[in-house]
């Protein structure tokens, strides 16, 4: 049984990013994995890194929360929208704030490389933009993707790490979101390590 980790950057429960999270759920329990949630916007921390590097914040419980559960997971998938191009604010301070050396990394002492601390799991990464995906992966390089996949979870170990791009959100109808969600349902159902 493959333990599934959803982790909701969207900060408004009403969106359609919601809908996509239940829709994942839906088949991956279907599929006989067990399923445990982050919903970001529920969490009570300060998403700012207020020391950066120089000094450790303390975590609060719902990041040590978190990260228990991220150490549960064997795959993460990620759901958020794009703004502007990146992660959605609560969404990147939730990284900035327990992807941290000594938890998803280590430095090694007197080099350059690191440690992966979360290699041997994997990640989907579903996200919604106003545009067409493959608009967003040529015209502007895929910003959110690259930061995700590449800059924290590669970095961290993760792989693979696929991408499913929905889009555009704004302009779609019922007949096109309900296309989509069957298709997250599918991706919950038929998930592979």
């Amino acid at each position: 049984m493959k333990n599934i980790l959803i982790i909701n950057g969207h900060p408004n429960k009403d969106s359609f990013n919601f809908a996509l999270a239940a829709a994942y759920k839906k088949g991956a329990l279907s599929s006989g994995a067990e399923i445990k949630e982050i919903v970001i916007a529920d969490l009570k921390i300060n998403p700012n890194l207020n020391h950066g590097y120089q000094k450790r914040t303390e975590l609060e419980p719902d990041l040590l929360e978190s990260w228990d559960k991220i150490k549960w997971a064997d795959h993460l998938v990620w759901i958020h929208p794009v703004w502007w191009g990146g992660l959605p604010a609560i969404t990147k301070g939730f990284i900035d704030r327990v992807f941290l050396p000594g938890f998803a990394f280590q430095y090694r002492e007197n080099s350059v490389w690191w440690d992966k601390l979360l290699s041997g799991k994997t990640a989907q990464i579903i996200t919604t933009l106003d545009q067409p995906g493959w608009y967003y992966r040529l015209m502007f390089g895929k910003p959110s993707v690259n930061q995700l996949k590449k800059s924290t979870l590669g970095f961290c170990g993760v792989k693979p790490v696929k991408v499913t791009y929905l889009g555009p959100v704004k302009s779609s109808n019922e007949g096109l979101r309900k296309k989509w969600l069957d298709k997250v349902e599918y991706l919950g159902k038929n998930q592979k390590k």
